[in-house]
């Protein structure tokens, strides 16, 4: 479970002590860490950008960006860090520069969580149901001890996704398409 924090300085730049990178997410207005991936969790968000950066980059779609804070709710002083997000260029042209901000004020397109042993289950949902409130067009989220993603078109409206499907953009990601079979079974050969 995620700890509350109240200050920012507890996310500066890592202490010689320490080289441990802290992420946090804001809600209510409330600063709260973000739990790191785990290494197989990291590796498959690794692989996710891998595939879907090119894609996007040859079709100038957008943008992909990894553990980006976007402002979702001024008004709620909600902020959330997708693992992987993809903002298009009808939300942000590539001609306009990102900002050189702690926060990138725009809703991404596509929020994709990738569940590690840290998230709770009603953790998760409530990011599904506030990423879809504030106007995310697709949440995925990514279940690597089942081999699965769901993916969300609303929050009531999921498609599950296993070993053997295609991982398909949609009108979100127009051409992205990705064989769970290689999302999930690489790295995991001896």
């Amino acid at each position: 479970m995620a700890n509350a924090i109240t200050t920012t300085e507890e996310f500066s730049s890592p202490t010689p002590e320490s080289s441990e990178v802290r992420f946090y997410e804001v809600v209510g207005g409330q600063i709260v860490e973000k739990p790191a991936m785990g290494a197989f969790e990291s590796l498959l968000a690794s692989l996710l950008w891998r595939w879907m950066a090119p894609h996007v980059d040859e079709n100038q779609l957008g943008r992909v960006v990894c553990e980006t804070l976007f402002l979702l709710d001024p008004a709620l002083k909600l902020k959330r860090r997708p693992d992987l997000a993809f903002v298009s260029t009808q939300r942000w042209p590539l001609r306009r520069r990102v900002p050189r901000t702690e926060t990138w004020e725009v809703v991404p397109d596509l929020a994709v969580e990738v569940v590690s042993l840290t998230n709770g289950a009603e953790q998760v949902a409530s990011k599904i149901e506030e990423y879809f409130r504030a106007g995310v067009r697709q949440v995925w989220v990514v279940y690597p001890g089942i081999s699965k993603v769901y993916l969300y078109d609303t929050p009531t409206s999921v498609r599950i996704l296993q070993v053997g499907d295609d991982l398909d953009g949609g009108s979100v990601l127009p051409g992205f398409r990705l064989a769970l079979e290689d999302l999930f079974l690489q790295g995991t050969e001896d």
